[in-house]
Parts: C-alpha cells; sequence; structure tokens
C-alpha cells in the first residue's frame, strides 16, 4: 500500500469530490482517480461510492479512513520530531471560529504567533457558519456547543455574556424601555433566524418568546454596527461591546450566558503546529477572560 495513495483518499474524503481534492493537491482529476482505484485495488475493497455529483464513503471507506487519519497523524508527528521545533511550527493552520470572536477578539491578537513562528501561516476563517473538523474545513474550530459526536477533543474556552443594548442617539430619540413588555414598542435589531447554524444562537429565547426585529443582520459584527448606528435595540456580545462609547445598556439585569469551545480532531492532538495554534488561543483568552464577561 502507498502512502501517497492514502494521503490522496484523505484529500477526496475531506473534500467530498475527486474534482475538488485534485485542485486542492493541484494534481489532475484523472490521476487522482486512477490512484484511488490502485488503492482500492491493493486493499482489496471498495471505499469510495464514486457519483456524478461527488463521492461517498462506503462502510469500508470509512473504517479505513479512521485508519487512514491514524497513519497521517503518525508520519507528521514523526516528522516533527525529526525536524525539531522550526519544523514543528511551519506549514498552515486553519483556525474557523463564529464571526463576532474571530473577527472583534482573535483577529487583532492571533497574528502575533506568527511573529514569533516567520514558517508557520495561520488562516483565521471568522464566518457565522459551523465548520466540520472531520471534513478537516478547519484544523481547530470555536463552537457555541460542545460537539456530541464524533472523534473530537473539545474544551470550553471561555463563557461570555450577552446583553440588550442601544445607541445613546436611539435612545435620546425614542427613550429607553423600562421593563422587557416594552420592547415591542420599540425598533429591533436580530439576526437572520433561518440561517442560524446553532439553535444556542437564538439569544433572545433565554429572555422572551419572541423577538420581532424590524431589522436583521445575519452576523453579530453586522448588528453591532447596526445597533450602533442608532437602528434600535439589539441583544449584542458584551465584550464587542464595551469598546463602543456609543452603545449603552438596557436592562442590565437581562444577562444572556454563553460559552465559546476549542475543538480539533483527536488525530492531530500531536501535530505541534496545531497544539502551538491553539495553545496561544487560550492564553489569549485567559489573559482577558474579564472581557467575555462584560456586560
Amino acid at each position: 500500500m502507498n502512502w501517497d495513495d492514502v494521503r490522496l483518499f484523505l484529500a477526496v474524503a475531506r473534500a467530498g469530490q475527486i474534482l475538488a481534492a485534485a485542485r486542492r493537491l493541484e494534481l489532475n482529476h484523472a490521476t487522482v482517480g486512477r490512484r484511488l482505484t490502485a488503492l482500492e485495488t491493493a486493499l482489496g475493497a471498495r471505499l469510495l461510492d464514486r457519483r456524478p455529483n461527488g463521492c461517498e464513503l462506503t462502510p469500508t471507506g470509512r473504517d479505513f479512513l479512521e485508519q487512514a487519519e491514524r497513519m497521517e497523524a503518525a508520519m507528521l508527528a514523526a516528522r516533527a520530531d525529526i525536524g525539531a521545533t522550526e519544523l514543528a511550527l511551519s506549514g498552515t493552520v486553519r483556525v474557523g471560529t463564529p464571526d463576532g470572536f474571530g473577527t472583534a477578539f482573535l483577529a487583532p491578537r492571533l497574528w502575533r504567533l506568527t511573529e514569533r513562528h516567520p514558517d508557520l501561516t495561520v488562516q483565521l476563517v471568522p464566518v457565522p457558519r459551523a465548520f466540520s473538523i472531520s471534513r478537516r474545513e478547519a484544523d481547530i474550530a470555536i463552537t457555541v456547543a460542545r460537539p456530541e459526536a464524533g472523534r473530537l477533543v473539545a474544551g470550553k474556552l471561555t463563557d461570555y455574556a450577552l446583553g440588550l443594548y442601544a445607541s445613546r442617539g436611539y435612545i435620546a430619540a425614542h427613550g429607553a424601555p423600562a421593563s422587557l413588555a416594552e420592547l415591542g414598542r420599540h425598533r429591533l435589531v436580530g439576526a437572520v433566524e433561518d440561517l442560524l447554524y446553532s439553535p444556542r444562537l437564538a439569544y433572545h429565547t433565554d429572555i422572551v418568546a419572541r423577538w420581532p426585529a424590524h431589522y436583521e443582520v445575519s452576523s453579530a459584527i453586522g448588528q453591532t454596527e447596526a445597533v450602533a448606528a442608532g437602528a434600535g435595540i439589539g441583544i449584542l456580545h458584551g465584550f464587542m461591546a464595551a469598546d463602543r462609547p456609543q452603545l449603552t445598556r438596557i436592562l442590565p439585569e437581562e444577562t444572556i450566558h454563553r460559552s465559546y469551545w476549542l475543538v480539533y480532531h483527536e488525530s492531530v492532538r500531536d501535530i505541534r503546529r496545531i497544539a502551538a495554534v491553539a495553545d496561544f488561543i487560550r492564553d489569549c483568552v485567559s489573559a482577558e477572560r474579564a472581557v467575555f464577561a462584560a456586560n
């Protein structure tokens, strides 16, 4: 069995398509298909159902994927051990995060790790969506709920607080509600609920049954900008609102609590560049944990 063929199998399994995997590997798709056939012949088993719209793992393929990932982890760990620290902290690590945490907190800080290690590239992808660690859409993911399935390593990064906010200009023009019941008289800013990728992001359900927003924005950053501009009252992350002097807290007794989790696949646990990025993120959060409890 050829390791290069196993590497191609991993790429196809994660991409879900031979063509997409070939582009990522900068190979001809016919070459990738031929090498997959050679691997299946060597193993005496069919690993993939190849269809016009993509590939799906067979039951045998799913079993072999776990073995292939262990082989990959062992190969990377051996390479890092032989090459010492400089090699271990070279290469690329992709971090997928919710847009608010990624843009407002990590983006101004995470680049400093690459300053220490010039051969390391960190890709920060802060978008309002879930990342599949199993399909290697990211090496590390920050999630808003602890994953319940898969061969994943997950640890709580921090709790964070959210609250009701409005701009000082909005309050001057419309006044502030004295109770949750009075929210219905005000313009509300909220999320596009059918685009929420986790029920944990429907924050309003902790305090009211309905949140009839007049203006819906699909990202936490966008909601913060809209509320700061005077669009209405919104539920904002405290750590993002704290640096906005034009924002003021509404009904401060109403606080919503959530958590961020740091997640990666167990097969990369010993890969030093991934461990280094994960540790750096943990250290950044630990050093400024108080900002996440800001109300």
